[in-house]
């Protein structure tokens, strides 16, 4: 960040995975996932809608945990015994389980195999186990038992941070000013903000100025 900025905004070392910006609107999440050792059964479920930081409080955690990452749709192919060695084993987007042969009796069985030595499981998702469409019933009853903390849409102070962040990626200086006239203006998703820096980046680069209010204003204009 430049001098210019002056936002007075709660983040989190990542550890070493990058800055991780506390709000409202995450806390209660990430107190879950910090949380792990006294977590019922040694499981949890994380939901949220797409990029709302789910990857990334993931990795956080693993990283805290020593934990082993895997993507729930190629579990049917990974070597089941030795990922239930690791010492506590993320699955991420479990909402596709149900689309890959084989992915939901390879996740039961490693629940089985973490629960038998009380190594915590973290599984994340877009929606709650119960609208995941799982068609095997003991994997169902045993995910759904597991306690669920959700990742909420972010707020002004979260969206801020990351607007600041996507800027600074790009070795783009902006103001405080710029940033609270998008704030309004714009769709309340991380995925929004990395389209409109994005494309801020790229209609400064063709004019050959900086991101300025005339020009943000212009492109919000035109979307």
């Amino acid at each position: 960040m430049t001098d210019q900025l002056a936002f007075d905004l709660p983040f989190r070392a990542a550890l070493g995975r990058g800055d991780f910006f506390v709000s409202a609107t995450n806390a209660a999440a990430l107190a879950a996932l910090d949380d792990w050792p006294n977590w019922p059964s040694a499981k949890m479920v994380l939901t949220g809608p797409p990029a709302s930081g789910k990857t990334h409080l993931a990795h956080v955690w693993a990283e805290t945990t020593n934990a082993a990452l895997h993507q729930a749709a190629s579990l049917a192919t990974a070597d089941i015994a030795t990922l239930a060695t690791a010492a506590a084993v993320v699955v991420e987007d479990c909402e596709n389980l149900p689309h890959q042969n084989g992915a939901q009796n390879a996740l039961f069985h490693l629940h089985n195999m973490l629960a038998a030595r009380n190594a915590p499981l973290l599984m994340t998702a877009a929606t709650a186990p119960r609208d995941w469409g799982l068609t095997l019933p003991d994997l169902a009853s045993r995910v759904q038992a597991a306690p669920l903390t959700r990742l909420d849409g972010p707020d002004d102070a979260l969206l801020a941070a990351v607007l600041v962040k996507l800027f600074a990626d790009r070795q783009i200086s902006v103001t405080p000013a710029l940033i609270g006239y998008l704030l309004p203006r714009m769709e309340r998703s991380f995925d929004a903000a990395r389209a409109l820096v994005a494309t801020l980046d790229a209609h400064a680069l063709a004019r050959g100025t900086g991101v300025t209010r005339a020009l943000a204003a212009t492109v919000l204009d035109n979307s």
